[in-house]
């Protein structure tokens, strides 16, 4: 009978836990924001790693050097895809939303400006918008970035956790955050949403420049 060579424990990922094969452990952390997962050769060594936060398992001191990802996948960017992005004059503020096809950098669509938004809000209905675009276009294969993981995790959960408060400007806000919560409700996607990794990549294309 042979034995377990690895267990991998997932701190943050879909389902947190320790895993016994690689392909268990890509199924959470694939496409995660910020995921974080280490290996270890025994399950004792597993168990004691996963009862302590990440942040003191991942950057503990060790002997031998470091192998496990602690970051989201690949550093390789994936060319066919939709980079997003929001920008926000204030919190509230004026606030637009734009995606920018990678490859050719032009601009495939653009919301706003509309007054009382924050950036979160922009992040997220960009998102949605670029689903909803390739849904429409019957794409499942293009990649969608954002560098918001608040608007990712709003995506997984398939609806805005916005604390904003409604008011006379903004309603065309609250409008389409209803919108894009009843989209991802109601539909299915297989694009990827990937998270762009800025301190790497540098800004991401859809940028506003507004930092």
């Amino acid at each position: 009978m042979s034995k377990k060579s690895k267990y991998y424990v997932v701190w943050e990922g879909v389902k947190p836990g320790i895993y016994t094969t690689w392909d268990e452990t890509k199924a959470q952390v694939d496409g995660y924001p910020s995921p974080k997962y280490k290996s270890y050769t025994s399950i004792e060594e597993a168990t004691f790693a996963f009862r302590k936060p990440a942040s003191v398992a991942l950057n503990k001191s060790n002997t031998k050097p470091q192998t496990s990802i602690t970051k989201t996948g690949s550093y390789n960017i994936v060319e066919k895809s939709i980079c997003v992005d929001a920008g926000c004059q204030g919190n509230p503020g004026l606030m637009d939303y734009r995606g920018v096809d990678y490859q050719t950098r032009k601009e495939i669509f653009h919301v706003g400006p509309m007054p009382d938004g924050t950036n979160n809000i922009g992040e997220y209905l960009a998102i949605v918008h670029a689903l909803a675009l390739l849904h429409n276009q019957k794409d499942t294969t293009t990649a969608i970035y954002s560098d918001s993981v608040t608007a990712m995790l709003w995506i997984k959960g398939k609806k805005h956790k916005s604390k904003l408060a409604l008011t006379s400007k903004n309603q065309k806000i609250f409008e389409l955050l209803e919108r894009a919560d009843t989209w991802l409700q109601k539909n299915t996607y297989q694009n990827k949403i990937l998270k762009w990794e800025t301190e790497v990549w540098g800004e991401i294309p859809a940028d506003f420049g507004r930092k």
